[in-house]
This record gives C-alpha cells, sequence and structure tokens, in this order.
C-alpha cells in the first residue's frame, strides 16, 4: 500500500497540493516535518505529525525531522491568539537535544538510504544577515500574499508583531534551502500548518523560475487533520494539561491510563491515527469491542501499542502492573514491585500523612500508629480505630489486618517509606520522612 492509501483509510490526509501523490508514485522522496523546541518534549498532539513521518519511511520514503533552533526563537503564531514568550537559547539548546532523543524511539536513522535524518535550522540561520534575508526571501513574496494566510489574519484584530508576521518567511525558507541542499520536494505537518507550509513550496517556485508567478511547481504540501475528541474539543490534554512523551513530566502510568480512559466514540480515530495495526486487525478489534464493550480491548490495544513506542516494553508491563493495583486485588508483592515514581503516579489524590521516622518508630502498635501517632488524621481516636479493626476494615499495604497491637516494626514500608492504609474501600497514604 502506498503512502496515500494508507493515510486516506487510517483518516490522516487533510489538503495535498496537485502533483504531490505523482511524486511519491516516481521516487523515493524526502520529506520534513519541523518541531520548534518550545519545551523539553513532544506531547501526544505532536505524536499524530511524527507519525506522518513514521508511515513515510514505512512506505519507503526518506523522512526528515526539523528542529527549529531558529524558528523557535520566533514563535509560530498559527492557532496562537496572543505572542508566545521569547526562550533564551540556553532552553532552546537543551530542548532540541531532549526531542530529537525523542524522535529516535519512532523513526529509523540507519537503513539505508531511506534513513532518517535530522536537521537544524539554526544551522542555516546563524550566519544569515538581516539584508540578505531581505534581497533572498523578502523579495519573493508579497504582504499581500503574507496577509491572506489565516496565521495572519486571525490575529489582525489582537495584534500581530513584525517578528510573528514574518514567521511564515523563515519557515518557507527552511523548505527552500532543503529543496536546495537535501532534495526535500515534499513538507508536511498539521492542517494548522498548511498556509507556512504552502508559503515555501511559493517561495522555491519562485526562486527557482526567476520570480515566475505562472511556473509548475516542484515542491509539494500535504497536512493531516488536527485529532479532535467527538465533542469537537482538542485531543491531547488530560486534567494535569498536556500528556507529554518525557516519562519525568507524564510518567508511563499516567500515559498509559490517558488511553486507557478515551471513550468508546474517540477510539475509532485514535487507533487509526497512532498505532500501527493493519486495517484488518483494526476491524477485528472493533467487531470484539462491540460483542464485550466492557473489556475496553481497543483502548487496550491503543494503550499498549503507543506506550510501547514511547517507554518500551518494560515500562508498558508496569503500568499494566500498576493498573492491577489500582483496580484489581493488588498484592504486598505487587506493590513492592512497584518504583516510586510509578507507585506515587498510582496513587495520586489519595490523601497522605506525614511522619517522622522517630515518630514512626515510637509507635506503640498499629492502633497507636493510625490514631494518635498520625494526629487524627487517618482515624480521628483509637476508639474509631477500634470499631475499624473489629469491622475487618482496615489494611495494610492491600492486606487485611485485624490484630490492632501489630507492631509497626513488622510493617513493610513501600520504597521504603510508605505505608498504604486501606479504610474500608477508601485508601491513605502514610509518608515517613528522615
Amino acid at each position: 500500500m502506498g503512502f496515500i492509501e494508507e493515510l486516506t483509510w487510517r483518516g490522516m490526509l487533510h489538503q495535498t497540493m496537485p502533483g504531490t501523490e505523482e511524486q511519491l508514485k516516481k521516487e523515493m522522496t524526502a520529506a520534513y516535518i519541523g518541531f520548534d523546541p518550545t519545551a523539553k518534549s513532544l506531547h501526544i498532539g505532536n505524536l499524530a505529525t511524527i507519525m506522518l513521518l513514521v508511515h513515510f519511511q514505512r512506505a519507503g520514503h526518506k523522512p526528515y525531522a526539523l528542529v527549529g533552533g531558529a524558528t523557535g526563537m520566533v514563535g509560530d503564531p498559527s492557532g496562537k491568539s496572543a505572542e508566545r514568550q521569547f526562550l533564551s537559547e540556553e532552553i532552546l539548546k537543551e530542548n532540541q537535544e531532549a526531542i530529537r532523543q525523542q524522535l529516535e524511539r519512532f523513526l529509523d536513522f540507519d537503513c539505508g538510504d531511506n534513513s532518517a535524518e535530522m536537521v537544524n535550522n539554526y544551522d542555516w540561520f546563524k550566519e544569515f544577515g538581516f539584508l540578505q534575508f531581505l534581497r533572498e526571501v523578502g523579495k519573493f513574496l508579497t504582504v499581500n500574499y503574507m496577509m491572506a494566510k489565516d496565521s495572519v489574519k486571525n490575529r489582525l484584530t489582537t495584534g500581530i508583531s513584525y517578528t510573528e508576521f514574518t514567521y511564515q518567511l523563515l519557515q518557507g525558507y527552511d523548505f527552500y534551502h532543503l529543496y536546495k541542499n537535501r532534495n526535500v520536494r515534499l513538507q508536511m505537518g498539521g492542517s494548522d500548518q498548511w498556509g507556512n507550509i504552502t508559503t515555501g513550496t511559493e517561495l522555491i517556485r519562485r526562486k527557482e523560475n526567476d520570480n515566475d508567478e505562472h511556473a509548475e511547481y516542484s515542491a509539494f504540501a500535504l497536512t493531516t487533520p488536527l485529532v479532535t475528541k467527538a465533542d469537537g474539543t482538542k485531543f491531547g490534554k488530560s486534567e494535569g494539561g498536556n500528556v507529554w512523551l518525557d516519562p519525568e513530566m507524564t510518567s508511563p502510568y499516567q500515559f498509559y491510563q490517558f488511553w486507557i480512559n478515551q471513550a468508546d466514540e474517540d477510539c475509532k480515530r485514535l487507533i487509526r491515527v497512532f498505532t500501527l495495526l493493519s486495517q484488518e486487525e483494526i476491524e477485528k478489534l472493533e467487531k470484539e469491542h462491540v460483542e464485550a464493550p466492557h473489556l475496553r480491548l481497543i483502548q487496550k490495544a491503543i494503550a499498549e501499542d503507543v506506550t510501547v513506542r514511547v517507554h518500551g516494553q518494560a515500562q508498558y508491563e508496569l503500568a499494566v502492573k500498576a493498573s492491577e493495583v489500582l483496580f484489581g486485588k493488588a498484592t504486598l508483592e505487587m506493590l513492592q514491585s512497584l518504583d516510586e515514581r510509578t507507585f506515587t503516579s498510582v496513587f495520586e489524590g489519595v490523601p497522605q500523612t506525614e511522619i517522622s521516622k522517630a515518630d514512626y518508630e515510637a509507635a506503640v502498635g498499629l492502633l497507636d500508629l493510625l490514631s494518635v501517632a498520625t494526629n487524627g488524621e487517618i482515624y480521628s481516636s483509637k476508639g474509631e480505630a477500634r470499631r475499624a479493626f473489629k469491622g475487618n476494615a482496615v489494611s495494610v499495604n492491600k492486606e487485611k489486618v485485624q490484630d490492632e497491637q501489630k507492631a509497626v516494626s513488622e510493617l513493610t514500608l513501600l520504597s521504603g517509606k510508605y505505608l498504604l492504609i486501606g479504610k474500608g474501600k477508601k485508601n491513605h497514604l502514610i509518608k515517613v520522612i528522615d
């Protein structure tokens, strides 16, 4: 199956310029997508465009990932209601390196002629003088052409700086530079990038043909739809904000749970865009899901495919185990198998009481620990705690405890510092601090 056919059945094709498919069928073609390093991690909103490059390479073509060290210093106005805050060069460099490492998880950088490559537009802009830029870029596109772009028109009422107004020229020159120096014939991106991408195709056409407005295009554009939920709202955020690919910003457990919690009506789109499952596999899953929706087979398939590719098999298996801890019948052994980051992610939002190590060790049995030593935050009095013990409503680390005088020294601290206390169906964490 060709690249265009693959995108079509997956619902990942939004717009293409005439001649794009013919170019792809004619020869192995090089294409690029740009990523501005405005954060130290990409998020799942970026993942849809990353998947364009993945399918492009799988179809036998050569993908380029452009990290915008130069354009990141300006900020793309597309889809923005206000100007971005400038980042320092040092932060931008750190972000660029982090993004490079993330992209290497998806693309093959060592597979022969169509190996993926990464470029940084700072490399060709750092020595580009302002007057030279005006002569080599600015003279080829009119202000009228630039004003007609949605990214500009949508900001005219609130105001747009000259810096952001010229962003499309910078991105357009990126395409021209890669066209001339790397034979890149196609730029791809999200549907909100159509204006910036076609600025590049127009600049190439005019510079290559002595500013002839009627010359044929030799560079092309392709976009994928922005991923939205069934209700039309933006996809890619949780209650805590963006869902990042960096495990330090969004833990693998939280990442996995994000996909597991997606609504059935959204999954038909998500499984096609974000996984590498075949059309046959997806249609089979959809049929099985209809027969037993409570099993959430599609959600689990998406969560597995994406989590493994972003975080690796081991972290996926840990996330599944962590889910079983929270929603299934956990054992002490399962709790002990979780690292501290995963453990705290699983029980995020659970009430927590901190107690010094000295006070913890001084507690006279479990009854004293759950009432007096923790200042009544778990049970307000020994009497309330006793009633809970008698009603078999107390557990420690998911194991029922009826002996109210059980010695604290016999308890197992998870990650060396936590006790998970069960109060009936509710959980409470005790954190022992030095």
